[in-house]
């Protein structure tokens, strides 16, 4: 019965429906019956351990029971030859695996968290998670009219989703204050980002971004501490990144292939020597005390002032980094030979472009960027830690995945990467809000790029289309 029973189906083993309407009333039932279940075992007292892995189980076998009995009836109804709608059921999940799936990892997190957070288990946010769905829904629904652009779009409208839902259940989180945190968080990653996303328009990756981080953290502080210039200092160590982003653009390029290996290990280097130069005579090795000019106290502190306007000068200077950034991929010869050797570089190379040169200006932008921005949290923090670039290893990454630029190079830009620096300054602000620590952010923001990187890898890349 079961042979034929998949035969007739057209799925096999996954016993798939050939009526769309039905696999998503499957799912739906499924979903109801799995939500009650899940709100039972709360109720009666059950580990939130047992109850996430009841559920689990309820909802695989449930699913598949269904779907085993619906095609049972449309077996006994409909001739074994009639393959067309078979067909429009693979369709179903041909076309939208990648909303299916997103749904259903939103799901699973949302899920996880009623379980593990007891004070998230109330109706503003399970209302607040439908909304997210029904809105995720639409964006991929309508992005598919869009021949360019589309990640953009996605991109704006989970942003605007994220802002209306965290204004509902989030008190005071469009404050202005809270506006001119996430702002500000958001400036320090954007310009880290600046260098990451050149490099991944040419199809590599820097992972020595996080440690020349921490590494000009320090080195300011201790260049200010032994006498030198504050002025001075930040020159010295903006010119430092930039070398360290050149020797990485010069290595990866003779070493090609080996970029993500080669980057990462120059970051332990630099962050290792830094940390012996400042430690010497000092028992506290990665952190330098002293004390941070006003000057830049004021460009990066949450109280800093822009020509008396109560806005910290770092968000104005993300904003002319970002222009700036935007104009020149777009409308320079820079930016042109940027995008012809991301999308073809044998191509490129006929026409006269030096890969070489182009690839280590991207690595030296790169290393320059990560170094101001470690000079910039300096003025923040008011203290030197080699630990504060940590977490831009993996959001620098985020930011431009979630933006919708191609880690294969050739597509995408920095407007797609401020998008999606939005997208998670605010849905981080979002999590913060609701009570989860870092670690759940980390686990969200790592499930949040899966989707993200099948919506964005299914299109073909630029080089087949030459």
């Amino acid at each position: 019965m079961s042979q034929t029973v998949g035969e007739g189906g057209r799925g096999g083993a996954l016993f798939i429906p050939r009526s769309r309407a039905m696999i998503w009333f499957n799912l739906a039932a499924t979903f109801v019956v799995a939500a009650i279940s899940f709100g039972l075992g709360f109720w009666q007292g059950i580990s939130a351990q047992m109850v996430i892995l009841y559920t689990v189980v309820l909802a695989a076998v449930l699913f598949w029971l269904i779907n085993y009995v619906t095609i049972i009836f449309e077996t006994r109804s409909q001739p074994l030859e009639d393959t067309a709608a078979a067909s429009g059921a693979d369709g179903v999940w041909a076309g939208n695996r990648v909303l299916i799936t997103t749904m259903a990892v939103m799901l699973i997190v949302y899920l996880l968290i009623t379980a593990t957070v007891p004070s998230f288990r109330t109706l503003g946010n399970l209302i607040a998670f439908l909304l997210l769905e029904a809105i995720l829904v639409f964006a991929f629904k309508v992005s598919n009219r869009f021949a360019h652009g589309r990640s953009a779009f996605i991109g704006l409208i989970v942003l605007l989703a994220l802002v209306v839902i965290s204004s509902f259940t989030i008190n005071g989180f469009l404050s202005a204050a809270n506006i001119k945190a996430i702002l500000l968080f958001a400036a320090f990653l954007g310009i880290a980002c600046v260098g990451q996303t050149l490099v991944a328009l040419l199809g590599g990756l820097d992972l020595s971004i996080p440690f020349v981080i921490g590494s000009s953290n320090i080195g300011l502080l201790f260049l200010i501490g032994l006498g030198v210039p504050p002025w001075l200092a930040l020159v010295f160590v903006l010119v430092i990144g930039a070398g360290l982003g050149f020797l990485n653009g010069v290595l990866s390029y003779r070493l090609q292939g080996q970029a993500l290996i080669l980057t990462l290990g120059m970051g332990f280097s630099i962050a290792g020597l830094v940390q012996i130069l400042t430690s010497i005579g000092s028992s506290f090795g990665g952190n330098v005390f002293g004390t941070v000019p006003k000057w830049l106290q004021n460009l990066a502190a949450m109280n800093g002032r822009t020509f008396g306007l109560a806005i910290p000068p770092t968000i104005l200077l993300w904003v002319v980094i970002a222009v700036i950034v935007i104009v020149g991929l777009r409308y320079s010869a820079f930016g042109r030979y940027i995008y012809a050797l991301g999308g073809n570089r044998h191509s490129a190379k006929l026409i006269g472009v030096s890969e070489f040169k182009y690839w280590t200006i991207a690595y030296t932008i790169s290393g320059f960027s990560a170094a101001l921005t470690g000079c910039l949290l300096l003025g923040w923090s008011g203290g030197g830690f080699i630990g504060v670039g940590d977490q831009y290893l993996f959001t620098t990454l985020a930011a431009v995945v979630i933006g919708g630029t191609s880690l294969m190079g050739g597509y995408g830009g920095y407007g797609y990467t401020v998008i999606g620096v939005l997208v998670l300054q605010v849905l981080s602000a979002f999590l913060i809000g609701i009570g989860l620590k870092y670690e759940w952010q980390q686990f969200i923001f790592g499930l949040l790029i899966l989707p993200m990187v099948a919506l964005y890898g299914r299109a073909p890349h630029i080089r087949a289309q030459v």
